[in-house]
C-alpha cells in the first residue's frame, strides 16, 4: 500500500484545495470545448494559482527552522528560584521565496507534573522569510520545565489554504524551591540545650583530614594553601578540612498526599527542607535528606557540595504522591540513617501517628525534632509544640516561609 506524505495528505483533506482543482478542471474543459483567448487566459491564471498553492503546500512553512534562547542567567547556568520569570527569544526562518502575509507562532511549555503554559503571537516575516518574537513567562513555580514542538501557521496571500510547519529546539531548565536565609538554628548552636536531657553540640574544631579544596579566603594561613590545586587552576586555592563533633542531620520530608490540605502547604514543606539544606551548606554541616512518598528516596548525610546539589535537584521534582503512614516506609530504609543523627521531621501531621514516629526515631538512637508546617489552628499548634518540648523534643510551627528563621531560634534574616 502506498503511503502519501503528510503534506499531500493535508492538502487532499483541505476543501479549499478541491475547490481550486474543480475551478481549474472546469476551465480546462471550457477551453477544450469552447476555445477562445479569454478562456485560455483564465485557464492560465488558474494554473498559476494551483502551482502556487501546491508549492506552498510542499515547501515553505513546512521546512521552517528556528532557534530559542532563554534569559541570560539561565544561559550562564545560574539557579532560577520559584517566583522568578524567564525571558524567551525565539527566531525562525522559512526557506524559499513564496510571500507570506503573516506567521502565527505557538509555543507550549510543560512542567514536570503535566501542567502546560502556552503562548501565541502573530509575526509578519521579512522578505527573507525570517522573524523574531520575544516574550516573558509568568512567575514560575518549583519544577522542571521543557518546551515542546513549536508550531508555525500561515496562509497563502489569497487566504485559500492554511499551511502548518513545526520545529523542535530542545530547551529545559529547573526552577528551584523558594528558600529563605536562616541566621542560626537553635538545636545545633553549641551554646544551646534542649528542654530535656538531649543535647546536640556543634564544635567548629577542624581535624587534620582534608575534605577537599575551596577558593582562597583572605586571612587563610600559608600552611592552608593547596599549592598543587593553585598551580593547576591558576587561582589561589585552600585546603578544606573535615570538622570534628559536627552532628549529622537527616531531613525527613513528608510526601504523603493525604497529609496535605493544599499544594501551597506542600510547597511550604519543600521550601523548608531546601532552606535547611542551604543553611547546612553555608555552615559546612553534614546533612542528608529522605523524602517519604510513594517510594522512599534517601540521601545519606554528606558535606560534599555535589551531594547537596543532588538533594536540591530531587526537591525540584518531588511531589506529594505517597499513601499510608510514614513509619512503615521509614522502617524499611531506617538502616541507612546513621545512628546518633539529628532526625528533623518536616510534616503537617500532629497526631498519634506522628508521635509514634518520633518515638521510633528516639528508640533508634536519633535525636528527633519536628517542624510543623502549614497549620491554621493556633491553639492546636501551640499545644502540640508545647507537648513535644515538655518531652524534650525540639518542635516549632510555621505557616509561612518567612516565619522559619525565627521559629528555629535564629532570629529574622
Amino acid at each position: 500500500m502506498v503511503t502519501l506524505p503528510k503534506t499531500i495528505k493535508s492538502m487532499l483533506q483541505n476543501p479549499r484545495f478541491w475547490a481550486v482543482l474543480a475551478v481549474w478542471t472546469v476551465g480546462l474543459l471550457f477551453v477544450l470545448f469552447q476555445g477562445g483567448k479569454t478562456a485560455l487566459m483564465l485557464l492560465m491564471m488558474i494554473s498559476v494559482l494551483a502551482v502556487y498553492l501546491l508549492a506552498g503546500g510542499l515547501g515553505g512553512i513546512r521546512r521552517v527552522r528556528g532557534e530559542r534562547s532563554l534569559s541570560a542567567s539561565l544561559e550562564q547556568a545560574e539557579a532560577l528560584r520559584a517566583g522568578e520569570q524567564v525571558k524567551v527569544n525565539l527566531r525562525f526562518s522559512v526557506p524559499g521565496f513564496l510571500p507570506m502575509p503573516y506567521v502565527i507562532i505557538r509555543e507550549v511549555m510543560k512542567r514536570h507534573n503535566g501542567e502546560t503554559w502556552s503562548f501565541e503571537e502573530s509575526v509578519v516575516p521579512d522578505l527573507r522569510g525570517s522573524g523574531e518574537i520575544m516574550f516573558q513567562t509568568p512567575p514560575l513555580e518549583r519544577g522542571r520545565y521543557f518546551f515542546t514542538k513549536t508550531e508555525c501557521v500561515t496562509e497563502d496571500i489569497f487566504g485559500f489554504v492554511e499551511h502548518k510547519g513545526t520545529f523542535h529546539v530542545p530547551g529545559q531548565f529547573r526552577v528551584y524551591p523558594r528558600t529563605i536565609p536562616i541566621p542560626g538554628w537553635k538545636i545545633i548552636d553549641k551554646n544551646s540545650r534542649l528542654a530535656g536531657p538531649q543535647r546536640v553540640a556543634a564544635s567548629r574544631r577542624e581535624t587534620t583530614q582534608i575534605n577537599g579544596v575551596r577558593d582562597y579566603v583572605y586571612g587563610d594561613r600559608i600552611s592552608r594553601i593547596h599549592w598543587n590545586a593553585t598551580a593547576r587552576t591558576g587561582s589561589w586555592k585552600s585546603k578544606e578540612f573535615e570538622y570534628d563533633s559536627i552532628p549529622k542531620i537527616m531531613i525527613v520530608l513528608d510526601a504523603i498526599s493525604g497529609h496535605y490540605s493544599s499544594d501551597k502547604q506542600f510547597e511550604l514543606a519543600v521550601s523548608t527542607a531546601a532552606s535547611l539544606i542551604n543553611y547546612a551548606s553555608r555552615e559546612r554541616l553534614c546533612i542528608g535528606l529522605a523524602t517519604v512518598g510513594e517510594q522512599l528516596k534517601l540521601f545519606a548525610p554528606s558535606e560534599n557540595y555535589n551531594d547537596r546539589e543532588r538533594m536540591m535537584h530531587h526537591l525540584v521534582d518531588v511531589t506529594a504522591d505517597g499513601f499510608g503512614d510514614l513509619l512503615p516506609k521509614l522502617e524499611k530504609g531506617g538502616s541507612f540513617i546513621p545512628s546518633g543523627c539529628l532526625f528533623v521531621l518536616v510534616s503537617p501531621g500532629s497526631g498519634s501517628n506522628t508521635l509514634e514516629l518520633l518515638r521510633w526515631a528516639d528508640m533508634r538512637g536519633y535525636t528527633p525534632s519536628h517542624i510543623l508546617v502549614g497549620t491554621s489552628g493556633n491553639h492546636d499548634k501551640q499545644a502540640w509544640v508545647s507537648m513535644l518540648k515538655a518531652r524534650g523534643t525540639f518542635s516549632c510551627a510555621v505557616k509561612d516561609l518567612h516565619e522559619l528563621p525565627a521559629a528555629l531560634g535564629g532570629g529574622m534574616p
